[in-house]
């Protein structure tokens, strides 16, 4: 391997793995593996699908116009090397896509047309969950080199990593937000029963109890009506009426 594909390699790696940054595109990265693939694994073309979230899986990206189609190709016929490998999250191999017409009778005849020869299909996986999948495509037919594969799965290996941290930094970022919108509505809520005890003279859990009570009674969102009588938006004599009605009677 000379210094220069070294160098790329490594440099691969190292962007394949730096998925924190504030503004992570998974688009623009997985088009990156897929052109670094064709660098570095001797292939003219690759491509990924990736799992969506209704259990379907869909073309994410390609590193030609024509290896996409492919792709596409491949998730609407639902054959193919790509479909095969993330079913069964193992590494999917056609020497020649034009014997395999038997196998994949749709699928092959037209990526023979398209111009590729052989494919072979690379799982994303992280133990039993299984991501998408590396399609690598060859305009002759033949193997893929063995060396090829192995460096292949560790790119998918890295990109996988990757995506599933990504993902779950998301998550706890989303998580996060909930819990401080919480907290801010739980804040809102105390305040709003400040402003009752305090103009109708009752105690914060009966103040609570005629907040609730006139939010229901007018459906709206608990938080919603709290935040307007914070604010000053909503007369506290209106939601303290059935306390002076029973203090009257």
């Amino acid at each position: 391997m000379s210094n220069t594909r070294d160098q790329q390699l490594a440099a691969t790696f190292v962007s394949l793995a730096d998925t924190l940054v504030a503004d992570f595109d998974v688009l623009d990265f997985l088009g990156m593996l897929t052109e670094r693939a064709v660098e570095l694994l001797r292939v003219d073309a690759a491509g990924v699908i990736l799992a969506d979230q209704r259990g379907g899986w869909r073309p994410a990206a390609a590193s030609s116009e024509t290896s996409g189609l492919v792709e596409v190709f491949a998730a609407q016929t639902r054959q193919g090397p790509c479909l095969d490998c993330v079913r069964t999250g193992r590494l999917v191999v056609s020497e020649d896509l034009a014997a395999d017409t038997e196998r994949w009778p749709q699928f092959a005849a037209f990526a023979v047309g398209a111009g590729f020869g052989a494919a072979c299909a690379i799982p994303m996986r992280l133990r039993d969950e299984v991501i998408g999948a590396l399609t690598l495509l060859k305009t002759a037919s033949g193997p893929v080199e063995p060396d090829s594969i192995s460096l292949g799965q560790a790119l998918a290996d890295v990109a996988t990593i990757g995506i599933l941290q990504q993902r779950a930094v998301t998550r706890h970022e989303i998580v996060s937000e909930q819990l401080q919108a919480t907290l801010h509505r739980r804040t809102v809520i105390e305040q709003a029963k400040g402003v009752l005890a305090e103009r109708g003279g009752v105690d914060m859990h009966e103040a609570y109890t005629l907040l609730r009570g006139y939010a229901r009674v007018n459906r709206r969102r608990l938080s919603d009506v709290a935040g307007e009588l914070a604010n000053g938006e909503l007369d506290a004599t209106q939601v303290l009426a059935p306390h002076a009605d029973t203090r009257g009677a």
